[in-house]
């Protein structure tokens, strides 16, 4: 599993330690269980949140540690994205569900395609948090990155190299939304920070295509405005949501305009070290890249033959 250094800040495990514990609810999620002994009653609550996890992701792609961060812990999150939110990238654009622009006459007028959708959100980059807070201590927790794999069935987590998609957020100003698309990488993270009046809901699709299908006969009703097998989540203030959203249609509903703002904090993981976001969606959601992306765009491969 990951180092039990703070690799951004250098505390060391002790104090990395005790402030997790400060920001999750360790009587509902007993992080120290899994090594506990099995007849200790932490060890069995464990493996319960897995296996209710593990129930969720096989059946639509998803799962909710309800509470997961304590409120506290939601009220600092809160003031650590307020406190960095001049450092948005805020966009609009018109997009399809694979964050293209522009009209593909290899397909029809109508197919998804070629359905665009107003995108207008920001998100904080990673670089603009400071090296020791509340969102840097959570994301890089090992013992919460051991609990997320153990509920994704995997043998280890590393956190996202990437030094802007790794940890961000999500901010949803009053009269903006996510449209319907699909994510790069396999999963994502999040934990619901600051919900909106009105709006803001996540919804989503599972499994509406596959590395060999992708579904564009369902897709297309969904962006005509279709609800079939669509799922709306209500999230409230410190539930983390494991999502799989490479394969799942999803979005975040418009916020009502007369709302206060929706923040989410993303926590992005991945099974191997090192990994570096796309270079174009990268340039979509922050603005700008790195060096970094330039230079693992040249050596990437692809995991599979699909529009993105």
């Amino acid at each position: 599993m990951s180092s039990t250094v703070n690799t951004r800040s250098g505390r060391d495990e002790a104090s990395a330690a005790a402030d997790t514990e400060r920001l999750i609810d360790t009587e509902r999620y007993p992080l120290d269980g899994r090594d506990l002994h099995p007849d200790d009653p932490r060890h069995g609550a464990y493996w319960s949140v897995v296996e209710r996890a593990r129930s969720g992701l096989r059946s639509d792609g998803c799962a909710v540690l309800e509470s997961f961060v304590t409120l506290a812990g939601v009220r600092q999150l809160n003031d650590e994205i307020v406190a960095v939110k001049p450092e948005t990238h805020f966009s609009m654009q018109v997009i399809n569900p694979y964050f293209h622009t522009h009209v593909n006459p290899e397909f029809a007028d109508d197919h998804p395609v070629n359905t665009f959708t107003e995108r207008s959100s920001g998100f904080i980059p990673g670089d603009a948090w400071p090296s020791v807070c509340a969102m840097d201590t959570l994301f890089r927790a090992p013992q919460v990155c051991r609990l997320l794999a153990d509920c994704l069935e995997i043998d280890a987590l590393h956190c996202y190299a990437d030094p802007l998609a790794g940890l961000t957020a999500n901010i949803l100003d009053p009269g903006q939304q996510f449209p319907w698309h699909f994510d790069t990488n396999d999963f994502a993270v999040t934990v619901l920070v600051q919900p909106s009046d009105e709006g803001g809901l996540f919804e989503y699709a599972p499994a509406v295509r596959s590395a060999a299908d992708e579904g564009f006969e369902q897709i297309g009703a969904l962006l005509a405005g279709g609800q079939d097998g669509v799922h709306t989540l209500e999230l409230r203030p410190g539930d983390l949501q494991i999502f799989r959203g490479r394969y799942s249609l999803h979005r975040v509903t418009r916020v009502a305009p007369n709302s206060q703002p929706r923040h989410a904090a993303i926590f992005a993981y991945t099974h191997q070290p090192g990994v570096i976001g796309r270079l174009e969606r990268t340039r979509q959601l922050f603005g700008r890249v790195l060096a970094e992306h330039e230079a693992a765009e040249r050596s990437r491969v692809r995991d599979d033959d699909l529009l993105d």
